[in-house]
């Protein structure tokens, strides 16, 4: 038997337990980087699965390789418009913030092991920013639901402040090993970091949509295997020609994940499973890495520094540059509490190992009791605090269930399949009540084993499947109208754009299919209402005002309305998520 066939089974079945041990994750209030942490330990040397493996080098190749899939994953799933709101606070925290934490951290390191203060520096900067993966399975699989400016600043601080550590460290290390002057050397480090890593994230995302767009593969699996190329093409011109890698993927996720492009829903759903897959990989290898006993010797100051960092160096790096950006006292009290190590501190602390650093052993066992402190401690009391600083609001209304049957190549469509819920809004009502936007084609319906042709009379039902032809900008609204019924006190998740639908869907019909309410009759069309509001005869682009909404003629033929917009006038919600 080949070595390889061991390899083989020990990786499917170190997996297979990375995965059953998230199901435990909700039901312990453990994160699931904890417990995949904890797999790799009782698999390790020390535990009962008595595997050796204390290759470095190894750690740290597959440890970057998975980071920057995640990162890769978080980038394809943050919507441009939320990056736009947040980016000040988030870049702000992602840089000064980082600066902050490691110089406060990093003195108090040097204080409580002794070492020099570099070393304690060295320190600091390895455990100054917080792990990407980390917040994301928080935020994205615990279901805590925080207002979108709070959850965005969260994600893309995390997303983004792995460079400026990487930063710190390196140049930690260039200073204590090769005798580098602090200041200009340092300042052309950063600027190289940073400013090549986020040209080159742009450039790559650029293009990769343009390529994707225009090459006919002929395999549509191929198209996901695709973008994650691309991606990681992006991180490797980056990190080669001295920018940050970590910093290209994320921009490049980002550039990629808010254009179209074809196969869109199948290539987010991949690189979910891909991204979860190295995490599990990143964490259990991280904890084949680390010797169990060898933590008992630092407990007692391992302790003591995660709690300075918890408890004075995060909330000092955070309180004054939110309080600035108008966040109030419970939302900075959280963001300084979620600051979360995970992987990027254990990875890094392996550089030390790798530039054979006197006493790079202490650091790394230091590092990795801090962030299983971390990890646990404000990971396992995220939903408790964020609860208690009433800040959780409810989720939002999504279907039942939703499967994406093929986008349609250049044409932009994409046929979607829903399955209605038994508390969907739409169950119980007939098609011609849906309000469906303008162009959209209920084109089959199956119910049981029939197959239903779709007319305005049909009157749906729960577990009805439902395949409908639709344009890619009308999906969120499309996604409302068949999602669950929602409470008086909530808002729908819309987007903040014109809806266009007939122009004979009625006043009622608009309310109970997006939560629109009009002030006027129920039983009026919005053509009605149109001729009731206008000064004068319908005409195209004729705009009626209402309080919190506008009506536009959108399509006319002869005197009758044919297509109405509808324009929220209201559609910040993340200035008014404190409400």
């Amino acid at each position: 038997m080949f070595v390889i066939d061991h390899i083989i089974l020990l990786a499917a079945v170190l997996i297979l337990f990375g995965i059953m041990s998230s199901k435990l994750s909700a039901r312990l209030g453990l994160p699931v980087l904890v417990l995949f942490l904890l797999v790799g330990m009782l698999a390790g040397e020390d535990g009962p699965g008595g595997i050796v493996f204390d290759n470095a080098g190894a750690a740290h190749a597959l440890g970057t390789l998975a980071l920057a899939m995640i990162l890769f994953d978080g980038g394809l799933q943050t919507p441009l418009r939320a990056i736009k709101k947040v980016w000040r606070p988030a870049a702000t925290l992602a840089t000064l913030g980082v600066l902050i934490t490691a110089a406060v951290t990093g003195v108090a390191a040097a204080y409580v092991l002794d070492i020099p203060l570099l070393n304690g520096l060295l320190l600091g900067a390895i455990v100054g920013s917080t792990d990407a993966a980390a917040v994301f399975a928080l935020l994205r699989n615990a279901g805590i639901n925080l207002n979108k400016k709070l959850k965005a600043t969260l994600e893309i601080e995390s997303a983004s402040n792995d460079p400026m550590a990487i930063f710190l460290t390196v140049g930690m290390l260039e200073i204590l090993m090769h005798d580098m002057q602090p200041g200009t050397g340092l300042l052309l480090m950063f600027l190289s970091q940073m400013g090549l890593g986020a040209i080159v994230g742009l450039a790559v995302g650029w293009l990769s949509v343009k390529m994707i767009n225009k090459i006919q593969l002929v395999a549509s699996g191929l198209y996901p295997v695709m973008v994650a190329a691309c991606g990681l093409l992006s991180f490797g011109i980056a990190a080669n020609i001295g920018g940050s890698g970590f910093l290209a993927i994320f921009i490049t996720g980002v550039v990629i994940g808010n254009s179209r492009f074809v196969f869109q829903r199948s290539t987010f759903l991949f690189h979910d499973g891909l991204a979860w897959l190295s995490q599990i990989t990143m964490f259990v290898v991280l904890g084949l890495l680390i010797n169990p006993s060898s933590l008992l010797d630092v407990w007692f100051e391992g302790l003591i520094i995660a709690l300075v960092l918890i408890f004075i160096a995060r909330p000092l790096a955070v309180v004054p540059f939110l309080a600035l950006f108008g966040f109030n006292r419970r939302e900075i009290t959280l963001v300084s509490w979620v600051g979360l190590r995970g992987s990027v501190p254990i990875i890094l602390a392996i550089f030390p190992l790798l530039y054979e650093l006197p006493g790079a052993a202490l650091i790394f066992n230091v590092v990795f009791f801090v962030v299983l402190i971390s990890a646990t401690v404000q990971g396992s009391t995220l939903p408790w605090a964020a609860r208690k600083l009433k800040l959780t609001i409810p989720p939002p209304a999504t279907p039942a269930a939703t499967l994406e049957i093929t986008a349609l190549g250049e044409v932009d469509a994409d046929i979607v399949e829903y399955t209605l819920g038994t508390t969907s809004r739409a169950v119980g009502r007939r098609l011609s009540q849906m309000a469906l936007p303008d162009n959209t084609v209920v084109a089959m319906i199956t119910r049981n084993n029939t197959v239903i042709a779709p007319r305005g009379s049909t009157l749906l039902c729960a577990d009805d499947h439902l395949f409908i032809v639709l344009k890619p900008g009308t999906r969120s609204f499309v996604d409302c109208v068949f999602s669950a019924t929602i409470g008086d006190d909530e808002s729908n998740e819309l987007p903040a754009r014109e809806l266009t639908i007939k122009g004979s869907t009625r006043v009622a019909d608009l309310e109970h299919s997006y939560g629109i309410k009009l002030a006027a009759d129920d039983d009026d069309s919005l053509e009605q209402v149109l001729k009731k509001t206008l000064t004068s005869a319908p005409e195209l682009d004729a705009v009626a005002n209402f309080t919190d909404m506008q009506l536009y003629v959108r399509d006319m033929v002869g005197q009758r309305i044919i297509t109405v917009g509808v324009l929220l006038l209201s559609d910040d919600e993340y200035d008014n998520a404190d409400t």
